[in-house]
């Protein structure tokens, strides 16, 4: 694959310890796992109780906050797990951090109430300027906030770092949809999250510190942290406005109602944010610690056992959103918006896409560098291909344009993450990282499940259409889709080789081992 010569490449180690790593990542998963039912039901219910003017100018608002959210930080935040597993003393490190985050919070406010008027004027949508206030304070607070499971994850607390994911989750749910379910409308719901954000800011310094060793600052510490950071943190500015141009671009071109179709044809569930981060934080501990022990030559295998498991899920989900996109669409958010089936169906490939957790290895390994120059090369091809994408073809383009250029940044950090897993004694190449058997039978299964789902709605077309209106027919074309593919996928797999019953009896027992 990258033309160097076979010879001398001696074979992975086939077997893995009896207490996976990846068991660590089971009680993150399972907190992420039941709150997000609650987290998914936010757009739904807000698709039904706005009007979709205001749906949009929601997806606006936060489109401002969350762009804020990621970039400011400047991968402060995320350096904690690189500098926790191999300090001493932890407390430094996380009051530096916390007091950073604050100062940033202070920043991100000032930013949202001078730039939403002009913000505003280019999205031709002056409902924005009614939120101004709650909105400085919602991205104040929840910036100030960053720190707080991430500080108790990269500690290896990961049953601590699951509850604060769980009870976040839920008082974050709940104050996005409860006032809207009262009929306070989009201005309530502002007030309510501006309430959350400041209640888990005093959580974050409440938690953070605790059980940690040290003072809570220590000079000289400061400049180490920077100074890691300082890639990864330019990579995220880079990264989020390339990644969000294109909600940006189809924002200013179009009205906030057909904005609020766009967005649901970007709706992803929370299945990737569900297993994906906490099984990259994982990795990125677990690097850590072989790297201490001197046992770099295993972070391979800890990484295809990572992306081994994640394809194991990813693949299929993608698949079935893809075929079922109609009935996905429609059960969910209603039939006024199956024009973004479309889009939808070209969104879906970032699930792919997250298979291989490539930014943990590289940034457990400290190849933050790599990072950056990845999204500077996303961020030159972004720029003209949403620019013409969104003038010449719409929204249609601004998706496209958007799949493009992940798939550019993706390959960018893949041919250096072989690099960051090699050892003095064992040269990496791409083909010795990736889960070919694994990618192997998952795409088998997927794809034939896709096909069968496809013929099922060309069967069955006509009877759905005659079905009563209300939630439970709409989902009804869904639960059926569903439960072909899956019958499908687990069937193909047996026929293959693999035991999905197994594969989750595993998992357990070793996070229960791991835990």
């Amino acid at each position: 694959m990258n033309g160097k010569p076979d010879t001398a490449v001696p074979a992975a180690p086939v077997v893995a310890p009896a207490s996976s790593f990846l068991g660590k990542a089971g009680p993150l998963v399972l907190a992420r796992l039941f709150t997000a039912g609650l987290t998914l039901s936010i757009p739904l219910v807000l698709a039904r109780m706005l009007s979709l003017d205001e749906y949009g100018t929601y997806y606006q608002l936060f489109l401002i906050a969350t762009t804020l959210y990621y970039v400011l930080p400047f991968g402060i935040v995320q350096s904690l797990y690189y500098f926790l597993p191999r300090a001493e003393e932890k407390r430094p490190w996380l009051g530096q951090t916390l007091l950073f985050m604050t100062g940033v919070g202070v920043v991100a406010a000032g930013m949202v109430w001078v730039v939403l008027g002009p913000v505003a004027h280019h999205f031709d949508n002056p409902a924005l300027l009614a939120h101004r206030g709650t909105l400085a304070v919602y991205t104040a607070f929840l910036i100030g906030a960053f720190p707080l499971e991430i500080s108790l994850t990269s500690q290896g607390r990961t049953k601590h770092s699951a509850i604060a994911y769980l009870v976040s989750d839920v008082l974050r749910a709940l104050s996005m949809v409860v006032p809207c379910l009262l009929g306070f409308g989009l201005r309530g719901m502002m007030l309510a999250v501006a309430g959350f954000a400041f209640v888990r800011y005093v959580a974050a310094w409440v938690v953070v510190p605790r059980g940690s060793s040290g003072p809570l600052l220590r000079a000289g510490l400061w400049r180490e942290q920077l100074v890691y950071a300082a890639p990864f943190g330019a990579a995220m500015a880079l990264a989020i406005p390339q990644q969000n141009a294109h909600l940006y671009m189809v924002a200013s071109a179009v009205a906030p109602a057909l904005y609020a179709l766009y967005r649901v044809g970007c709706f992803q569930l929370p299945v990737v944010d569900l297993l994906y981060t906490p099984t990259s934080e994982v990795l990125m501990v677990r690097l850590g610690e072989l790297e201490n022990q001197g046992r770099m030559e295993e972070g391979v295998v800890a990484f295809r056992e990572a992306a081994g498991r994640l394809a194991y899920v990813f693949l299929p989900f993608a698949a079935f959103l893809f075929a079922a996109a109609p009935e996905f669409i429609g059960a969910l958010f209603g039939a006024k918006f199956l024009p973004a089936v479309p889009i939808f169906r070209v969104s879906v490939l970032g699930v792919v896409l997250a298979i291989l957790p490539m930014d943990g290895v590289l940034r457990a390994r400290g190849h933050t560098r790599a990072i950056l120059l990845s999204y500077l090369l996303k961020a030159v091809v972004t720029a003209p291909l949403v620019w013409f994408g969104v003038k010449r073809f719409g929204m249609t383009g601004g998706v496209v344009s958007w799949a493009v250029a992940e798939v550019v940044g993706k390959s960018a950090l893949l041919v250096r993450v072989p690099a960051a897993l090699s050892t003095p004694e064992r040269m990496l190449h791409i083909r010795d990282i990736i889960p070919w058997r694994e990618l192997g039978k998952a795409s088998l299964a997927a794809v034939a499940s896709a096909v069968a789902v496809f013929l099922l709605r060309v069967c069955t077309e006509h009877a759905w259409r005659g079905l009563p209106e209300g939630f439970v027919w709409r989902v009804l074309p869904l639960a059926v889709a569903g439960l072909l593919f899956v019958t499908g996928y687990v069937g193909v797999l047996h026929a293959t080789g693999v035991r999905p019953l197994s594969l989750l009896v595993s998992l357990r027992s070793r996070r229960a081992g791991g835990s």
